[in-house]
């Protein structure tokens, strides 16, 4: 009988490794330990690509384990992104730790529509190939293949790498788009109002307007996190851009802003789904483009009555008292969809809600509806199948997965719009620099830099910053650390601070050109007042100066305690937990973290 030949913990841990990856049809290493910090050298990566094909350049993210009994694939609408080479990851680390942070002037903050989406660089999006009743669901399968990669080779031609963002590369998703935009009436596009210039691709308007022949209705979504003056300026420039576009003002939260700057989530005291700023006007735009070939006067009483609960016993629709049918359609009933079907079929509008990641699109169904549906994540991709929704017998409502188009914005800024997902960035510091030089950050979060010494004390603002130093002063004044040398966690710090700015908590709001020199003239608009009374804000509120913090470290702690206690039945169906409210954390002082949004924006709204 042959010798035995040892074998090692760490070969059992590897053999394991492997046949939960061959289980779940993966190829690629699984991720190392989360505290494995940068610092242990550039040798040995952070973390490894999971589920990769080793020929392949595209990087699948956010796998979600599956059972065998499931219905459906919860990885089959994952995002795809390309992969970005160890080199150019290490040339931006490099530079996050070397580059001075300056402040950025407010006019560099103006975006035009034309530098995100040149007309030039044929930024289109893939468009489903032609078909007829007659073709094998096999056939029509593989010419959809056949299309999307013409698409990529004629997209990568016209581009030089390096010049795209990060955008959808999986093809199961591009699907989903075709069939909502297939079986719907009216598109509600909804996008992000810090940054609806990176979410509202021309090609696509151009496609459900003139090609589809459809309406669509532009969703700006969580207004509550933008000063009233931007909101209504971002709203003139899109309808001045795109005379056909019928624009939305929506919160899903309104009056509920942030008391404190590391509080998880706004409090829902008493305020359900119903209560959301923006549901009539999407139901009169509806009427307005229908012009009575649908009776929506269900719709119409649903949102009075929804009105009216508010006051009462807050979301009302919890328990159960007014029911909503979900169907689920199957793949071959969708992929044989006419895209000339005729529009209100049966007197039902269909209302297909698509989006980018992380812009709200759940949360616009579950306010539509009054109650939660679809549960909520900043997690992109959380979306994980087609589902439609009755709203009323007159109003239907499709939920597609959120997908990126091509563009030529910076990768920071899309990181930081919230389209990857943060705990899966090889290199996080460059977006925070990207950032902290558009933010009144050293105010908000009252950092002490790194290097700063008890005997000479300095005043930070004076210091030179780097992204690395913001990072390391963060890590510092919460108390991360790794897990064997007791380091500053660095790479902890730096998601923590960009899920503080893709909540809304460090808010960066992006502006459409000419706001600067306009800016008086839009706080003066005659139209300011509506746009307060969706944000759910009192005039006092917007007269208000920064507010203090007079209970002192226990009161902060403590609400910040409470405010997690509040969220545990929501995070439970989904939402990412956010590392940096642990309770197990450092007690650092926390003195002067109420945030004042339009202070952070580098607005002095008071004036």
């Amino acid at each position: 009988m042959p010798r035995r030949k040892p074998f090692s913990n760490k070969q059992k841990k590897k053999q394991l490794q492997t046949k939960r990856e061959k289980k779940r049809g993966e190829t690629g290493s699984s991720h190392s330990s989360r505290n494995a910090s940068v610092e242990r050298g550039p040798g040995r990566d952070r973390q490894s690509d999971t589920s990769d094909s080793e020929t392949t350049d595209i990087r699948r993210i956010n796998h979600q384990p599956g059972t065998r009994d499931s219905r459906y694939d919860p990885n089959r609408f994952r995002l795809h992104f390309e992969k970005e080479s160890k080199e150019e990851v290490e040339k931006r680390k490099k530079i996050a730790r070397e580059k001075i942070l300056k402040p950025v002037a407010e006019k560099e903050m103006e975006i035009d529509m034309n530098q995100i989406y040149p007309e030039d660089k044929g930024l289109d999006f893939p468009r489903r190939p032609s078909w007829h009743y007659n073709m094998r669901r096999e056939e029509l399968l593989r010419k959809e293949e056949k299309s999307f990669l013409e698409y990529l080779e004629a997209l990568h031609s016209k581009n030089p790498p390096g010049t795209l963002s990060h955008f959808e590369h999986n093809l199961e998703t591009w699907r989903q788009l075709w069939r909502v935009m297939e079986m719907s009436d009216v598109i509600l596009l909804i996008v992000d109002i810090r940054h609806p210039v990176l979410q509202f691709p021309p090609a696509l308007y151009h496609y459900i307007t003139s090609e589809l022949k459809k309406y669509i209705i532009l969703v700006l979504n969580k207004v509550d996190l933008c000063p009233p003056p931007l909101v209504l300026a971002w709203k003139h420039y899109l309808t001045k851009q795109f005379p056909h576009l019928h624009c939305i003002c929506f919160t899903s939260q309104p009056g509920q802003p942030y008391s404190t700057l590391l509080q998880k989530k706004r409090m829902r005291k008493k305020v359900g789904w119903n209560q959301a700023g923006g549901p009539i006007h999407i139901m009169r735009a509806c009427q307005e483009i229908t012009a009575g070939r649908v009776d929506l006067s269900s719709w119409e009483k649903k949102i009075q009555r929804d009105a009216v609960a508010v006051g009462t016993e807050g979301d009302q629709a919890d328990d159960g008292s007014e029911s909503v049918l979900m169907e689920h359609h199957s793949d071959v009933a969708m992929e044989m969809n006419s895209p000339t079907q005729e529009l209100y079929k049966d007197g039902v509008l269909t209302l297909g809600c698509i989006g980018f990641p992380n812009v709200g699109k759940s949360s616009v169904l579950n306010s539509l509806v009054g109650r939660k549906v679809v549960s909520v994540s900043r997690t992109p991709g959380h979306t994980k199948y087609f589902q439609t929704y009755y709203l009323t017998p007159t109003v239907k409502l499709c939920d597609c997965p959120g997908l990126v188009f091509p563009s030529q914005v910076d990768k920071q800024l899309q990181i930081l719009a919230g389209i990857y997902p943060v705990a899966q960035l090889q290199e996080p510091y460059s977006s925070v620099g990207y950032l902290c030089e558009r933010t009144n950050f050293l105010s908000v979060l009252k950092l002490k830099h790194p290097d700063h010494s008890p005997e000479t004390p300095q005043d930070p603002s004076t210091q030179d910053w780097t992204a690395w130093d913001v990072c390391e002063a963060w890590a510092e004044r919460r108390g991360y650390k790794t897990a064997k040398a007791a380091r500053n966690d660095v790479y902890r710090a730096a998601n923590s601070l960009l899920r503080l700015a893709i909540d809304g908590r460090l808010c960066l709001c992006l502006r459409p050109p000419g706001y600067t020199q306009s800016k008086d003239e839009w706080e003066s608009h005659p139209g300011l007042a509506e746009i307060i009374a969706i944000q759910g804000r009192k005039e006092e509120e917007e007269e208000c100066g920064d507010r203090e913090d007079d209970e002192g470290e226990s009161s902060s702690e403590l609400e910040e305690e409470n405010d997690r206690d509040a969220d545990d039945d929501e995070d439970a169906d989904g939402d990412d937990e956010d590392d940096t409210v642990k309770a197990d954390t450092v007690k650092a002082d926390r003195k002067g973290l109420t945030l004042n949004m339009f202070s952070v924006l580098g607005e002095n709204e008071c004036e």
